[in-house]
């Protein structure tokens, strides 16, 4: 049987981060549409017909360009939300200006009442309370 599977999947595409995303989705839709309308099932049944048609397909170039998209759209929204996580973290201790001429983000520490921020990279200097 083993082996039969084997040759079966010969050619195919087969499993990647998008196959197992929309799986995720799907899933998700699934439990959702317990406790809501219908249009969750309906919409978790579409995922998972088009994950085992991406799984089955033996158009590789073309499934593996789909999931390349994919990884560079995963890498924007961590990076992103890395970003605003540190910014969250650092709240406490120091704040972010933007610069009224270029709009480059500056940080500097709180705590030091009113005091003369320069731009590093246009040098223009304005006061803002820290």
């Amino acid at each position: 049987m083993r082996e039969r599977i084997y040759r079966f999947m010969q050619g195919r595409y087969g499993n990647d981060k998008l196959n197992q995303f929309l799986m995720i989705v799907a899933l998700v839709c699934m439990v959702v549409s317990l406790f809501g309308p219908n249009f969750f099932y309906l919409l978790a049944l579409a995922l998972l017909v088009y994950v085992y048609y991406r799984m089955f397909s033996r158009k590789i170039y073309a499934r593996s360009a789909e999931n390349q998209r994919y990884l560079q759209l995963e890498y924007k929204v961590k990076g992103y939300l890395g970003k605003k996580k540190r910014e969250f973290q650092q709240r406490k201790t120091h704040r972010i200006f933007k610069c009224p001429n270029c709009r480059q983000k500056i940080r500097v520490p709180k705590g030091h009442g009113k005091i003369e921020v320069r731009c590093p990279k246009c040098k223009t200097t304005f006061f803002r309370r820290s």
